[in-house]
């Protein structure tokens, strides 16, 4: 396995742009994609946005700034993503992730390292369908990629020792803080902090108390941003995806529950930040 020089990143979201940042941050040459082309445009002013932001803060330097900017490129087709790490931020739905990574082993080296940075799915089944399994591992970011320290270095049923130990070296090279974790629903966070969101949202489906005073609850208590107002940043629907994707993997666990509230917010397409509006508007 060679050393990692060069990464990739599939999908230009909030997540896959703030990985993206990190990655060109720490002076990798590192290519974006998405199938959406105005998206990687938007990925690429925000994530100028975010540099500007860091200098006001006198957290990065001009110089910091044109070099990231330099380490970024973007190609317009799938195929020409070729590099020693490609890291996915696409929909969180198994198939279109299995056929994702076919793709890229087709077009790649057995060297190459597929990393996905799924909150829920399992390792193992992404890993399931591929020539290589060996070479799929776990890398979740947490939003915002770009500020957060933590990352999730998870190992599947077929995850080689030598991508783990890659992969952790890699985090720690972008100025992350990596935690192993084995291929189980949720992983280490996901499952912790699964009821902080699903447990507020039992808490207002039964009229005890409101979103906003939840939230207000919460921070008086010193959490950094209330549930409601974490759902609305990481989007309404990834948080619904993975509380049903959870709800699902612990055989209908009632304490995984989905809400309806949430439900419906889905169906009206109340996504919060990026829609405009979740349980907040913006």
């Amino acid at each position: 396995m060679k050393e990692i020089k060069t990464v990739g990143v599939i999908g230009a979201g909030t997540m896959g742009l703030g990985i993206a940042q990190v990655s060109a941050m720490a002076g990798y040459p590192t290519i974006l994609f998405d199938a959406n082309p105005d998206a990687v445009n938007a990925a690429f002013k925000t994530i100028e946005k975010n540099l500007d932001k860091g200098i006001e803060r006198g957290k990065v330097t001009q110089a910091i700034k044109s070099s990231t900017l330099q380490n970024l490129t973007s190609v317009a087709e799938l195929n020409l993503i070729k590099a020693d790490l490609i890291i996915e931020a696409i929909i969180e739905k198994l198939v279109v992730k299995q056929q994702l990574f076919a793709q890229l082993e087709k077009v790649n080296s057995t060297n190459t390292i597929l990393a996905t940075n799924t909150s829920s799915i399992p390792i193992t089944q992404i890993a399931a369908t591929l020539k290589r399994p060996e070479n799929v591992v776990g890398l979740h970011f947490f939003n915002p990629a770009h500020i957060m320290k933590l990352i999730e270095v998870i190992s599947g049923a077929a995850t080689s020792q030598q991508v783990v130990n890659q992969l952790t070296s890699f985090a720690k090279n972008i100025g992350k803080t990596p935690v192993n974790a084995a291929d189980s629903p949720g992983f280490i966070v996901n499952r912790v902090a699964r009821h902080f969101y699903v447990e507020s949202l039992k808490i207002v489906e039964e009229g005890v108390s409101t979103v906003e005073g939840l939230d207000r609850l919460m921070e008086a208590s010193g959490f950094k941003m209330g549930p409601f107002k974490l759902m609305d940043l990481i989007g309404v629907d990834t948080n619904f995806s993975v509380t049903t994707s959870m709800f699902n993997a612990f055989h209908q666990d009632s304490k995984f529950r989905p809400s309806r509230i949430q439900q419906q917010k889905v169906d009206a397409g109340h996504w919060g930040r990026k829609s405009g509006k979740g349980f907040y508007t913006y």
